[in-house]
């Protein structure tokens, strides 16, 4: 079998795993491909092994992985194969054998059927490879898997400590003028000591999140996101954005995120169409600025900036936001792949009115985001 034959192989395997609902990316294809590279292919046990850990399989999808491997992957046809190794060669000797011609081979006890000792560390767990994972490269059921992290992330939102101090009975930090005024003004001694504390304060969002084409695969994630946001932070406003702007806000309800988006991409007009970023922003100052924008303001942006329209426009929109706005952060999730520059017609035009350009590919780049809205 020639390394293209194998490759298509391994993509139709990986194909037949997804569509059984086991979460198999690209990027664990490329880790499985470099494994055959290291591994004697004839030996079927061996395949299995460097596959099973390759591609991350867990152990409540081993049945299945173990069902579909020995459905596909026996299935090559026989002249595509070297001869099995003699049964008369013990394994030692074999496994001498297959180190010798292949230079750098991982060993076998690296490929045994034991989980890895990597297994147990906290970057293998299912939860952070989940929050790891590309957007591009997650299914619908990824996305139920999420709802549980992006409730806590919101939750993290709602409880987080800004920089300001507000008085307090409870413990914090001595307020020395509070307490020398209050008792100049009794004429009383300094018998009782002010208090300040850092206080809980939800951040006041605007969000505008780009649903076009090119978004696809990112849009819903990143709007999944907000979502579970803005059920702990419920001053937030949210609008969808491709050749026109549309409010969400009064189509959010509580419930399953899931559904709450099916709703959304009904009642948004060019869902997945092509975008005019500029045009877009423009309605927003327009009709909505004035009241939702204020100098407490967040306006955050979800897009990867590629604009069909007019950058004058776009420029214009993005001035008028930031002379209104607290802060204004641009979350591009091309920004998650490091060879990227923000050359863009659109993005290069709203850059100089950004405080914050930052990545949304994944849950984790999500996370650092949280660290801006309460600086």
């Amino acid at each position: 079998m020639t390394g293209r034959d194998l490759v298509a192989h391994l993509a139709r395997f990986a194909g037949a795993l997804r569509a059984g609902g086991i979460g198999v990316g690209l990027a664990d294809e490329l880790d499985a491909a470099q494994a055959l590279t290291l591994v004697d292919l004839p030996d079927q046990d061996e395949v299995r092994r460097a596959l099973a850990i390759a591609l991350k399989i867990r152990p409540a999808d081993r049945e299945l992985f173990e069902e579909l491997f020995h459905q596909l992957w026996t299935e090559l046809p026989d002249r595509d194969r070297r001869p099995e190794p003699s049964r008369a060669t013990s394994p030692g000797a074999r496994r001498a054998r297959g180190q010798a011609h292949r230079p750098g081979a991982v060993p076998d006890e690296m490929l045994a059927g034991e989980p890895s000792p990597a297994a147990d560390l906290p970057g293998y767990s299912p939860e952070a490879l989940l929050r790891r994972k590309p957007f591009d490269q997650c299914s619908a059921a990824d996305l139920a898997a999420m709802e549980r992290l992006l409730a806590r992330l919101s939750l993290r939102l709602a409880t987080r400590r800004s920089r300001r101090l507000a008085p307090t009975c409870n413990r914090g930090v001595v307020d020395l003028r509070r307490s020398f005024r209050r008792s100049v003004g009794t004429g009383a001694d300094l018998l009782w000591l002010a208090r300040r504390a850092r206080v809980v304060e939800q951040p006041r969002l605007v969000v505008l999140c780009d649903t076009s084409g090119s978004m696809d695969p990112h849009s819903r994630f990143l709007l999944a996101f907000i979502l579970s946001l803005k059920r702990a932070a419920r001053r937030t406003e949210l609008f969808a954005f491709n050749t026109t702007l549309t409010r969400l806000s009064p189509w959010i309800s509580p419930g399953n995120v899931g559904l709450t988006l099916e709703r959304l991409a009904s009642v948004v007009p060019d869902w997945s169409g092509g975008t005019r970023i500029g045009e877009s922003l423009a309605e927003f100052v327009a009709r909505h600025e004035a009241l939702l924008v204020e100098s407490r303001t967040a306006v955050v942006i979800l897009s990867d900036g590629l604009d069909r329209g007019d950058p004058e426009v776009l420029v214009a929109a993005m001035r008028a936001i930031r002379a209104r706005a607290r802060t204004v952060i641009w979350l591009n999730p091309l920004l998650g792949d490091p060879r990227y520059q923000p050359l863009a017609r659109g993005m290069e035009a709203a850059l100089p009115f950004v405080d914050h350009l930052a990545p949304a590919h994944n849950l984790e780049s999500l996370e650092r985001f949280l660290t801006l809205l309460t600086a």
